[in-house]
C-alpha cells in the first residue's frame, strides 16, 4: 500500500509536494498527447461524438460547441507546468488506415514488450491502457502501471490503483441530486472565495431522464401521451433545473424526457467503444450514477456504478481510487435450448455468481458459448451485475460486437476504427483464431444447453424458481414463516377467495393472484429476441381466444424508441395492445418502483382480505415495497413469460399440467401451445430489426418534444435556490464549511437508532417509491401546500434534502429489530423508550446531542448506487455503521459522506456478541488520520460492559483522506481552492 504521503501527491496534483523521483527530476513540459480530464474534455468539446451521427440538439449542446472554456485552458496549463512528462510518451504508435493516412496514435500495450500483459484478462488490460495513457507521475505513477501489469500477484494483496473513466453517465433520480451538489459547490465555493465556475465537468457527462415518468394511464392508446404530460405536470421544476445544468456546466448532455432508458440508449447509441479525440485513440470506458451501468459491459466498454458523490468527484477530474480488483473467468460453452430465453440464462447466472461470491470483482466471460451470444443478450447478462454482486460483468469486444454496432447504425468507418484499434492493442477477441490462455483469479464454466425456464422471487432476484417447481415453491412460500421466501399465511386462511366488483363485472383475487403485468426495465427491454418473443405469445394467445384479465394492470415500457419500430415492424405490437401491454412511455416505470396506482377496487380487495397479491415484471429489481405497497410477491420474468402470467391471473400455476385459460373452441390452452419456438423467434427479429430504425430513431430525439423545448431557464451561473420550492432545496452540507479539515472522529456514547438483520437494501434505506400518506415526508410536503395527488415519488424529490432526510428508513416493509419483530419505518427512542418514526426519533437525538449509529447484518446496502441511502442517515446524524458486511457502492458512499463503516469479525454479529441496540456505543478511532490504516482493527465498547473489535472498511488511503475531509465532496472543494 502506497504510504499517504504518496497517496496525497496524487490526490493533490497541483501542490508543492512531490513523492516520486521522477517526479522531481522529470523535465517540467507538457507531454505530447496529455491526457488529463481535462485534455480530455477539451478535445471532447470539438468532437464529442465518436459514431457516424452527430448529436447536436440546441438545447442541451450549446455550451459545448463554444469554444474551450478559458478555466480548461487555465487548468490544462497548470497541469501541463506541475506534472512531469508521460513516462510511457515513446509507447505512442500511429495506428494507419488500409487505404493510407492514420486513424490517430495510440498508446501501445505490445510496445511494451512485457509477456506478462498477454496473460491479463482484457478487463484488466482496459485498467492497464488507462494508467499508461494518464501517468504522469502525480496523479498516476509508474508505480500504478507496474501494479496492474504484475495484476497476477498483485491482485491478491488488495493494492490502490488509480483510474481516470473517459465519461459519465448519470440518470434523472440520481442526476438531479448531482446538479444540486454541483450548483451548491459552486456556492460554497464562492463563500470561501474562490472561483465558482472551477466546478465545472472536465470529462464528458451524459444524463438521460428516464426514470421520471409513472404508470398512472394504461391499456390505452393514449397513455404515452397522457402519462408524458402527468410527467412533466409533476417534474416540471426539476426538469427546468435539468435544462438549466445543461446550460450553466460545460461538457454537460442532457437527453430529455420520453427518450429511453438511459441503459439502452447508452448501449444503442452513447457507447463509444473507442475514443477517437483529436487523433488519440483509446477505450472508452464509464462510471454511472445507477447500479446497472453494466449493460455497457455487454459492448465490451468497461462500465459500472458508483455512488453519485463519488460520479461528481470524477467529473471534476479527480482519479478514481479503486482496489485492484480479482477476475473471475466464466466459461460459457454449448447453446441454449429452444424456447430458453436470455432472461432464464441471466437468473441462471445470477445465482451461479451469488452463491460463488465476486462482491467487489470483475466477472470476464469467454468460451465457445460467446458465439451463441447476441449482443443483446450479454448485455442482458451484463446488466445484472449488482443482482450477483460483481462490479463488472464484462465481454470483450468481439465480431458479435462489431456486427452490432453495424446494426445501431454506427458508420463503416468507425467500426473500422475501433476494430483496427482494438486489434492493434491486444483488446480484441477473434474466436476464429488460437485462444492463448489468460490468468483469472478463479474460473467457473457453464454449459448454455444445462439452462431452463426461470423466473425469481418473491422478494428478491437472486431466488431463482425453475419453471417447472414453481407451484410447490409458491405453496411452500405461503407456508415458511416470514422472511425472503415466506409469507406465514395459516392453512386455513390460504384458499381465501376475494370477491369484488370491478367497473361492472364480477371478479376476484386470491393469494398469489397477479395483479401488476409489466414489460419494462434496462435488463430486457433492449433484447429484441425477448421483446418479440412477447409479441408472438400475445399473437397466439389471441388466436386462440385467451384474454388477460381487465383488473391485471397490464403495461409495456420500451427501453427506446427502436423497440417500438421493431414491434410495429414485426405487425405484433396490436396484439400486445389487444392483451393491455400497450405503450405506457419510455422509463424505467414499474422496475424503479413507478408502477403507478392499482384500480381501486383492486387496492380494496387487497388490503380488506390481506390477500398476498403478486406482480410479474420483466425487471432486475423485486425487493419488498419497491414495485408496489400493495404486491407482496414480485417476481422477475422474461417478456414472455410476464404476458404468460399475465394470461393465467396467477403465479399459482403449474405451466406443465394446468392451462392458462379455455380457448374459444372451448379447448384448454397451455403455455406450450402459445410458446414461440427460437428459431421463430430469430426469423422475426431478422426481418423486424433493421439499422435505420436506429438512425431514425436517434436523428429525432436529439430534437427533444415540446414539452422538454418549451421549458424556460435562467441563463444564470449560479443557481437562484427558491425556499418555496419542494423539489429543488440547497442541502446543507458546506454550511459550516472552512479550509481546515474536520479530522477523523470516533464515536462517543452513540445509540443505536436501527438494528437490522442480513439483506437491508437501499430501497429499504433511501425508497424511490411513494410517499406514504402518513409519513414525515408527507407531513412535510402537506404542511407546504403540497395535496396528496402531488406527492410524486422519493426518487423524483431526491433534489430536497428536507424531504429526503424524512424519507430515510421510510420502506413500509423495513424490518427493525428494535421493534420487535413489527414491520414499518419506525423505531424506539432508546432513552424514552417511545415508538416513533426513524426521522423524528434521530431529530429527538440530535436535539439532546447524541449521535447514533446502525447495526446491521449481511450485504447492508445491496440494490441501486443510490446516494441518498448514505446522505440521508447523514443527514439524521448517523456516525458509524456495523454490519456484518457491505455492498461495494454503498460502503463507498458511506465513507462519501463522512460515516464509518466497520465489520463485524468472521463469525461474529450483532445477536452472537449479545448486542440487543439499547445499549450505548463507543468507536475508538485515533484523532490523526496519518494513525488510522486501510482495514484497520477498531474496538467498540458499550455502556454496559461490552467490548468486541470490528475491522475499520476504509478500503483504500484515498477513502481515508476523504474521511479526513469529512466527506469526498468537501476534499474536492478544499483541492480545488488549494490549486489556485
Amino acid at each position: 500500500m502506497a504510504s499517504l504521503r504518496a497517496t496525497r501527491s496524487k490526490l493533490f496534483p497541483l501542490s508543492r509536494t512531490f513523492s516520486s523521483p521522477l517526479a522531481r527530476s522529470s523535465p517540467v513540459r507538457s507531454p505530447a498527447f496529455s491526457s488529463s480530464a481535462a485534455a480530455n474534455a477539451a478535445r471532447s468539446t470539438v468532437n464529442r461524438w465518436s459514431h457516424g451521427v452527430l448529436w447536436r440538439s440546441p438545447f442541451s449542446l450549446r455550451p459545448q460547441i463554444r469554444a474551450v472554456a478559458p478555466f480548461i485552458e487555465q487548468f490544462h496549463r497548470k497541469i501541463a507546468t506541475s506534472a512531469g512528462e508521460n513516462p510511457f510518451k515513446g509507447n505512442l504508435t500511429s495506428l494507419p488506415k488500409p487505404g493510407g493516412g492514420e486513424f490517430g496514435k495510440f498508446y501501445s500495450l505490445p510496445s511494451l514488450k512485457d509477456p506478462r500483459i498477454d496473460r491479463l484478462p482484457y478487463s484488466i488490460r482496459i485498467l492497464l491502457e488507462s494508467a499508461i495513457r494518464n501517468c504522469d507521475n502525480f496523479q498516476v505513477t509508474k508505480e500504478d502501471v507496474e501494479k496492474i501489469i504484475d495484476w497476477e500477484k498483485t491482485a491478491v494483496k488488495q493494492v490502490e490503483i488509480p483510474f481516470k473513466p473517459a465519461r459519465v453517465l448519470l440518470q434523472d433520480f440520481t442526476g438531479v441530486p448531482a446538479v444540486v451538489d454541483l450548483a451548491c459547490m459552486r456556492d460554497a465555493m464562492n463563500r470561501l472565495g474562490s472561483d465558482s465556475n472551477k466546478i465545472n465537468p472536465l470529462v464528458p457527462v451524459d444524463l438521460v431522464v428516464d426514470h421520471s415518468v409513472q404508470v398512472d394511464v394504461a391499456r390505452s392508446e393514449n397513455a404515452v401521451q397522457a402519462n408524458m404530460e402527468l410527467e412533466f405536470q409533476r417534474n416540471k421544476e426539476r426538469f427546468s433545473f435539468l435544462k438549466w445544468g445543461s446550460t450553466a456546466f460545460r461538457n454537460m448532455l442532457v437527453v430529455p424526457p420520453g427518450s429511453g432508458i438511459v441503459h439502452q440508449v447508452n448501449l444503442e447509441y452513447l457507447g463509444r467503444v473507442v475514443f477517437n479525440n483529436e487523433g488519440l485513440l483509446y477505450p472508452d470506458s464509464v462510471v454511472g450514477t445507477d447500479s446497472h451501468t453494466t449493460m455497457i459491459d455487454g459492448l465490451g466498454v468497461a462500465g459500472w456504478g458508483v455512488g453519485g458523490i463519488e460520479a461528481e468527484a470524477a467529473m471534476l477530474g479527480q482519479p478514481m481510487s479503486m482496489v485492484l480488483p480479482g477476475v473471475v473467468g466464466f466459461k460459457l460453452s454449448g447453446k441454449l435450448r429452444n424456447g430458453v430465453t436470455a432472461t432464464d440464462l441471466v437468473l441462471t447466472v445470477t445465482q451461479i455468481l451469488r452463491k460463488h461470491g465476486v462482491v467487489g470483482k470483475f466477472v470476464e466471460f469467454y468460451g465457445n458459448g460467446m458465439g451463441e451470444l447476441s449482443l443483446a443478450d450479454r448485455a442482458t447478462i451484463a446488466n445484472m451485475s449488482p443482482e450477483y454482486g460483481a462490479t463488472m460483468g464484462f465481454f470483450p469486444v468481439d465480431h458479435v460486437t462489431l456486427q452490432y454496432l453495424k446494426l445501431t447504425g454506427r458508420s463503416d468507418e468507425t467500426v473500422e476504427m475501433i476494430e483496427s484499434y482494438l486489434r492493434a492493442n491486444k483488446l480484441f477477441v477473434d474466436y476464429n483464431e488460437p485462444q492463448q490462455d489468460r490468468a483469472y483469479s478463479s474460473y467457473l464454466e457453464l454449459n448454455l444447453d444445462e439452462v431452463e425456464p426461470c423466473i425469481s422471487g418473491p422478494k428478491r432476484p437472486h431466488d431463482r424458481v425453475p419453471l417447472k417447481e414453481m407451484k410447490a415453491d409458491w405453496r411452500a412460500c405461503l407456508d415458511n414463516k416470514v422472511g425472503f421466501k415466506g409469507f406465514a399465511i395459516p392453512k386455513e386462511a390460504q384458499g381465501k377467495v376475494a370477491k369484488f366488483d370491478f367497473h361492472g363485472q364480477p371478479a376476484e383475487l386470491k393469494h398469489g393472484s397477479v395483479v401488476i403485468a409489466a414489460i419494462t426495465s434496462c435488463t430486457n427491454t433492449s433484447n429484441p429476441s425477448v421483446m418479440l418473443g412477447a409479441g408472438l405469445v400475445a399473437k397466439k394467445a389471441h388466436d386462440l381466444g385467451l384474454k388477460v384479465k381487465p383488473w391485471v394492470k397490464t403495461s409495456l415500457a420500451p427501453g427506446s424508441g427502436v423497440v417500438t419500430k421493431y414491434l410495429i415492424q414485426s405487425g405484433l405490437q396490436k396484439y400486445l395492445n389487444e392483451q393491455g401491454f400497450n405503450i405506457v412511455g419510455f422509463g424505467c416505470t414499474t422496475c424503479i418502483g413507478n408502477s403507478g396506482d392499482l384500480d381501486q377496487s383492486v387496492s380494496a380487495a387487497i388490503s380488506e382480505n390481506d390477500i398476498v397479491a403478486s406482480a410479474v415484471l420483466s425487471g432486475n429489481r423485486n425487493f419488498e415495497g419497491r414495485v408496489h405497497p400493495l404486491t407482496r410477491a414480485n417476481y422477475l420474468a422474461s417478456p414472455p413469460l410476464v404476458v404468460a402470467y399475465a394470461l393465467a391471473g396467477t403465479v399459482d400455476i403449474d405451466f406443465e399440467k394446468e392451462p392458462l385459460g379455455t380457448g374459444k373452441d372451448g379447448k384448454n390452452v397451455y403455455l406450450r401451445d402459445i410458446w414461440p419456438s427460437t428459431e421463430e423467434i430469430a426469423q422475426t427479429v431478422q426481418s423486424s430489426v433493421l439499422p435505420d430504425m436506429f438512425r431514425k430513431t436517434y436523428e429525432s430525439i436529439t430534437k427533444g418534444n415540446p414539452m422538454w423545448n418549451e421549458l424556460q431557464v435562467p441563463a444564470e451561473k449560479l443557481y437562484s435556490w427558491d425556499p418555496n420550492s419542494t423539489y429543488i432545496h440547497e442541502p446543507p452540507y458546506f454550511k459550516d464549511m472552512t479550509m481546515d479539515p474536520p479530522g477523523p472522529h470516533g464515536v462517543k456514547d452513540a445509540y443505536c437508532l436501527l438494528n437490522f438483520g442480513d439483506s437491508i437494501t437501499t430501497d429499504h434505506i433511501s425508497p424511490a417509491g411513494n410517499i406514504n400518506k402518513d409519513s414525515p415526508a408527507a407531513q412535510y410536503l402537506v404542511q407546504r401546500g403540497v395535496e396528496r395527488k402531488d406527492f410524486n415519488s422519493y426518487g423524483s424529490r431526491r433534489g430536497n434534502d428536507e424531504v429526503m432526510s424524512r424519507g430515510t428508513f421510510a420502506n413500509i416493509r423495513i424490518v427493525n429489530k428494535l421493534l420487535n419483530g413489527e414491520v414499518g419505518p419506525k423505531t424506539v427512542h432508546v432513552p424514552t423508550g417511545e415508538k416513533l418514526f426513524v426521522f423524528d426519533a434521530a431529530e429527538r437525538y440530535k436535539a439532546a446531542g447524541h449521535a447514533t449509529i446502525v447495526l446491521a447484518g449481511a450485504e447492508y446496502g445491496s440494490g441501486s448506487s443510490r446516494d441518498w441511502a448514505a446522505k440521508g442517515p447523514m443527514l439524521l446524524g448517523v456516525k458509524a455503521v456495523i454490519s456484518k458486511s457491505f455492498e461495494r457502492i454503498h460502503r463507498s458512499n458511506l465513507v462519501g459522506m463522512g460515516i464509518i463503516p466497520l465489520c463485524f469479525k468472521s463469525g461474529e454479529d450483532a445477536d452472537t456478541l449479545g448486542l440487543t441496540g439499547h445499549e450505548r456505543y463507543t468507536i475508538d478511532l485515533p484523532n490523526k488520520i496519518s494513525e488510522i490504516k486501510p482495514g484497520q482493527d477498531v474496538t467498540v465498547t458499550t455502556d454496559n460492559g461490552k467490548s468486541f473489535t470490528c475491522t475499520a472498511r476504509f478500503d483504500t488511503e484515498v477513502e481515508l483522506e476523504y474521511f479526513n475531509h469529512g466527506g469526498i465532496l468537501p476534499y474536492v472543494i478544499r483541492n480545488l481552492i488549494n490549486k489556485q
